[in-house]
């Protein structure tokens, strides 16, 4: 037989190499792009529905309407979302000790309380010497760390609604509104 026979003869009896897969391609980035995409409507969806209920339930804080997350109050009263008349009362110049400043920095702090309950100045007016006392108590705690962090007004804010539904009742007091709030 002749050589070049015999070479396309084996090469006839010879498997032929199975192809090369690519590595790559859209394939391999799908489960990446998945997970950017998903994580954070899944933080949010987490966040809106299971952790911000329950802190609100612990607080004791109603859910905010959009009435109520207004920037300003502009009268003494207001309607919110339910139609139900919102009224404030206004706290002035409460005066505080920072703590951890041996008496040099103090803070000056005058709030708005708003509430829609129909005896809530009633209420806010013959408990006045609790709140002031309790507000003032909650201010003197923090340090002037504490007060520079951001997001310090929010959480002073919720620990001042807590306390006065603690002491007015049942989440008479809905909202809060620093109209000064100065460090010296």
């Amino acid at each position: 037989m002749p050589e070049d026979d015999k070479k396309t003869e084996e090469a006839a009896e010879s498997p032929a190499p199975a192809p090369v897969k690519k590595s790559g391609g859209m394939g391999a980035w799908l489960p990446l792009i998945i997970t950017i995409l998903l994580m954070p409507a899944l933080a949010f969806g987490v966040a809106q529905y299971v952790i911000l209920p329950q802190l609100q339930k612990g607080l004791g804080i109603k859910a905010a309407s959009a009435a109520t997350t207004s920037t300003s109050i502009s009268s003494e009263s207001k309607k919110d979302a339910s139609g139900a008349k919102q009224e404030t009362v206004l706290m002035n110049k409460m005066l505080v000790n920072v703590a951890g400043t041996m008496g040099a920095r103090y803070l000056l702090v005058s709030i708005s309380v708003a509430g829609s309950d129909k005896d809530f100045k009633d209420k806010m007016d013959s408990h006045d010497a609790q709140l002031r006392d309790m507000a003032c108590g909650a201010l003197a705690t923090k340090t002037l760390a504490d007060l520079e962090k951001p997001g310090a007004r929010n959480l002073i804010r919720s620990e001042l609604i807590t306390g006065f539904n603690n002491i007015l009742g049942d989440s008479m007091v809905q909202d809060i509104y620093f109209t000064e709030f100065a460090i010296q």
